[in-house]
C-alpha cells in the first residue's frame, strides 16, 4: 500500500477544480479527480498521468451522500486513506434580484454549493481522522464575505461555507484536521459569464493587480495550503483576489 499524501478534488474535469488537482499531483499528492462529468475527471487523470503524477477518475454528484462515500471508499481502496479533501465543485445563475429568483432555483444553487459541500465534509473527516488527521480545503468566493448584487443565492452558500470550515477547525483541530476557506475574485473559469455584460467588462479594473485571475493561481495557493509547509494555518478564509479586497 502507497504511503503517498492522498487527495480527493470535487469538481475537478475543468477550471479551478482542474488546477487543484493538478498542482496536488505536481507535489506527489496521489489525486481522485471527481467531477459531475465522468469524462472531464478521466481526462484531468490523464493529464496528470501524462505528466508523471498519480491519479484516479470518478464520476461525483455532489448532491448525492452515497457518490461522496463511494469516492472515498475508492481513496481507501487505492491508497489506504485520504490526506486532504479540496471541496471545489459550485453553481452559479444568472445574476437575478433576490425577489425575482424561484425557489426552485434558490434550491438547485444551495444544494450543490453549500449541502453538496457538507454531504462531503461530514464523510471526509471520519477519513481524515482515521489517517491521524489531515486538510479540508473549500473553495468559497468574495461573495462568501461581501454581498454579489444578483447572486444572493450564492452569496448566501458560500458565507455560509465560510462558518462551516471554521467550525470544523474548531471542532477538530485538536485532532489534526485542518480546515480552511480559499476565496478567489474573479477567476477566468467561465463562470463569470453569468455576470452582467457592463460587469464582465469592469472586472480586471476591481483588483488591485488590474487583471482577474487564472486558476492555476488558485490552485498553487490550494496545494500550499493543503502542505505540512502550512501547518498552522485554519479556521481561515484566505482570500487569493489579486488584492480585490483590499480596496
Amino acid at each position: 500500500m502507497s504511503v503517498m499524501r492522498t487527495a480527493l478534488v470535487t469538481g475537478a474535469g475543468r477550471g479551478i477544480g482542474r488546477a487543484c488537482a493538478l498542482a496536488l499531483a505536481e507535489t506527489g499528492v496521489a489525486v481522485l479527480v471527481t467531477d459531475l462529468d465522468g469524462d472531464a475527471a478521466d481526462a484531468v487523470r490523464a493529464e496528470i498521468a501524462d505528466r508523471g503524477g498519480v491519479a484516479l477518475a470518478q464520476a461525483l454528484d455532489t448532491t448525492s451522500s452515497e457518490e461522496h462515500a463511494r469516492a472515498i471508499d475508492l481513496v481507501r481502496a487505492h491508497w489506504g486513506g485520504l490526506d486532504v479533501a479540496v471541496n471545489n465543485a459550485g453553481i452559479t445563475q444568472p445574476a437575478t434580484d433576490t425577489a425575482d429568483i424561484s425557489p426552485a432555483q434558490w434550491r438547485r444553487v444551495l444544494d450543490v454549493n453549500l449541502d453538496g459541500v457538507f454531504y462531503g465534509v461530514r464523510l471526509q473527516l471520519p477519513a481524515l481522522l482515521e489517517r491521524g488527521g489531515g486538510v479540508i480545503v473549500t473553495i468559497s468566493s468574495l461573495g462568501g464575505v461581501r454581498g454579489l448584487v444578483g447572486m444572493s443565492p450564492y452569496a448566501a452558500a458560500k458565507h455560509a461555507i465560510n462558518g462551516l470550515m471554521k467550525t470544523v477547525a474548531l471542532e477538530y483541530g485538536s485532532r489534526g484536521v485542518r480546515a480552511l476557506a480559499v476565496g478567489p475574485a474573479y477567476v477566468a473559469t467561465g463562470l463569470e459569464r453569468n455576470l452582467p455584460a457592463d460587469v464582465q467588462a469592469s472586472l480586471p479594473g476591481l483588483h488591485a493587480l488590474n487583471r482577474i485571475g487564472q486558476p492555476e493561481e488558485i490552485g498553487a495557493a490550494v496545494a500550499w495550503l493543503a502542505s505540512p509547509a502550512a501547518s498552522l494555518i485554519t479556521g481561515s478564509y484566505i482570500p487569493v483576489d489579486g488584492g480585490y479586497l483590499a480596496r
